[in-house]
Parts: C-alpha cells; structure tokens; sequence
C-alpha cells in the first residue's frame, strides 16, 4: 500500500492536530500514513517515489514553526534533488498580518525549486474564517486524494 508522509511544522500544536484529523480520511482512501514531527531530512531517500503532505503553521515574522526549522534548514543546506517527492502543502495563518501562510508558501515554493512535483495548489487557512483549521482541511483533502491517486 503506497503511504503518504505528513510533514508537520506547528507551534501550538494547531498543525498536528489537522495531520491528525486528516489521517482517517487519507487510510480510508487506501493509504497508509505516518506523521512526521519533527521532520528530518534524513529519514526519507530523496530518489525513492514519495508523496509528503507538509502541514505548517506560520511563526513570528514569516517564519517556519521551530519544530520544522531544521527541516528546512536542511532542505536549504543540502539541495537535494526531489523529482521522486509529489507533495501539497496546508498553511495555516492568520490574515491579520502581513506574513499570513508565509511559511506554507516558502515551503511550497522551496520544494518546487529543489523539483519536487506539487499535486495541488496550496491550501491556505485563515485561522480569522476557520477558528478549527480541521474543518478546512477536512473539506479539502478528498480532492488532494483525488489528484494524488494518479501519483500512487
């Protein structure tokens, strides 16, 4: 059965909880899941097909959720080529500033950049619309599911 990776980045623990909250609806579609928090570089083979679902919240000014800094930092260091990842990326902010979902997008545009293949565009959630970004992302997933299946 093909797995797909949930790659968590979360401060409050917001993020975690829509990785878990999606993971009964990713194993009925007939995948398996395993969630990584936190993620780390050198627990996935770049060159091994893979599907990755990276979940994070924003930090601070922009910044990526300490518990997925290093991640990125390695993405960044190393520059691994990622042509085997097909991925999508939930980003949850808040549109009251002016860095609303920027890490979601620095993520998303990091992997495209290291060649990773992007499934879907990525989901922004507005904690100011959506006080339970569970709710958004459990609303989304099914049709992220669909597009995957071709990558499966």
């Amino acid at each position: 059965m093909k797995k797909i990776h949930l790659l968590v980045g979360t401060t409050l623990g917001g993020a975690e909880y829509v990785a878990d909250a999606l993971v009964p609806y990713i194993e009925q579609a007939g995948f398996d899941t395993e969630i990584h928090n936190p993620a780390d570089l050198s627990s996935f083979n770049a060159d091994e097909k893979q599907l990755w679902l990276v979940i994070t919240s924003t930090h601070g000014a922009g910044d990526y959720p300490e518990s997925f800094q290093e991640f990125a930092n390695q993405l960044m260091a190393q520059r691994p080529m990622l042509r085997a990842i097909n991925y999508g990326v939930i980003g949850i902010g808040d549109s009251s500033y002016d860095t609303f979902c920027e890490a979601g997008k620095n993520i998303d545009a990091l992997l495209q950049d290291l060649g990773a293949v992007q499934t879907s565009e990525l989901l922004t959630i507005d904690v100011q619309e959506h006080t339970i970004p569970e709710d958004a992302a459990e609303a989304w997933i099914p049709n992220w599911l669909n597009a995957v299946q071709k990558y499966a």
